[in-house]
């Protein structure tokens, strides 16, 4: 596809009008800046909202103070390890499902051959 300049040049004033109008539209409509035909091509549409480093610190900082409340809940000597181990098996009931599981497969064994 050839262009004459003169095309080439009302592309581009064309161009030009329609990246006015578009601020204009973004202006009463959205309230924010338009995205230009550069920043939609790279894909930087719309930019992030970056925090500083000290805001980020009171946030984990707060976030820390959270965790350690809630970790510090029904423990009388503050944080630790917990005593009580959940979902684990006595040594004795691990021996005598291990026991019955040997039964089973034997007699699987010996009813295959």
């Amino acid at each position: 596809m050839d262009l004459s300049l003169r095309q080439l040049e009302q592309a581009v004033s064309i161009r030009r009008q329609i990246d006015v109008l578009e601020r204009r539209f973004a202006g009463l409509v959205g309230g924010g800046r338009a995205t230009t035909s550069a920043a939609r091509k790279t894909g930087g549409g719309r930019r992030r909202r970056t925090m500083s480093a000290a805001t980020r610190a009171k946030i984990a900082a707060a976030a820390r103070r959270r965790w350690a409340r809630v970790r510090g809940k029904g423990k009388a000597g503050g944080g630790g390890k917990k005593t009580r181990r959940r979902g684990r098996m006595s040594a004795a009931a691990r021996k005598k499902l291990s026991d019955m599981m040997k039964a089973r497969w034997a007699a699987r064994r010996r009813a295959g051959k």
